[in-house]
């Protein structure tokens, strides 16, 4: 089993990157959420990793925290759920904004991510309930980040994940008490 890759950042594409170690040239496929946060092309790169074997051919999966790896391998023990439908709700919401749909019950908010239909997010919703306090920690405030709920309100309005996290990270999160507010914030911010 590969739990990690640490090399060389060869290439970025949407949803993979391509990482050197010693002339060997690995295919990760990682959230889109991580792809801002890698760096440039040619620095050097550490990501937790998953293999998985499928139709005979071995995928990689990275994440830059043992957090986002344990919560993907969570997601992937509801039936229904594959790596596919894992990386985008990583992608879409965080795992903050997981943690949050799945405790408060919030259907809509699960279904908003491609692949994830009311059964499968029933399911997330039902197998998962409570079975993120022990992966998931909180800022030092105890407070859980209003930013995933952001993206994903800007993503159901039309904006690309991508946008979507670009307007929230140039958004001063510090000043803004509630979602709406978010919103606004970085509405204003596509408007500049």
């Amino acid at each position: 089993m590969i739990a990690g890759v640490r090399g060389i950042l060869e290439r970025v594409g949407d949803e993979s990157v391509h990482i050197n170690l010693s002339g060997l040239i690995f295919n990760v496929l990682v959230p889109a959420s991580l792809i801002d946060t890698l760096g440039a092309v040619g620095g050097s790169i550490h990501l937790f990793t998953h293999l998985r074997i499928r139709d005979e051919q071995p995928i990689l999966y990275g994440f830059n925290e043992q957090m986002d790896l344990d919560i993907f391998l969570l997601l992937l023990s509801v039936s229904g759920v594959g790596p596919r439908t894992a990386l985008g709700l990583i992608s879409n919401l965080g795992v903050s904004g997981i943690n949050q749909a799945i405790e408060s019950g919030d259907v809509n908010t699960l279904r908003s991510v491609s692949g994830v239909g009311g059964r499968t997010a029933g399911r997330l919703i039902l197998e998962l309930k409570g079975k993120f306090d022990s992966l998931v920690t909180t800022p030092d405030n105890g407070s859980i980040s209003v930013e995933p709920e952001i993206v994903a309100a800007l993503v159901a309005l039309g904006y690309s994940p991508n946008e979507a996290r670009q307007a929230v990270q140039a958004s001063d999160l510090s000043t803004i008490s509630t979602v709406e507010d978010g919103i606004r914030h970085a509405l204003m911010h596509f408007s500049n």
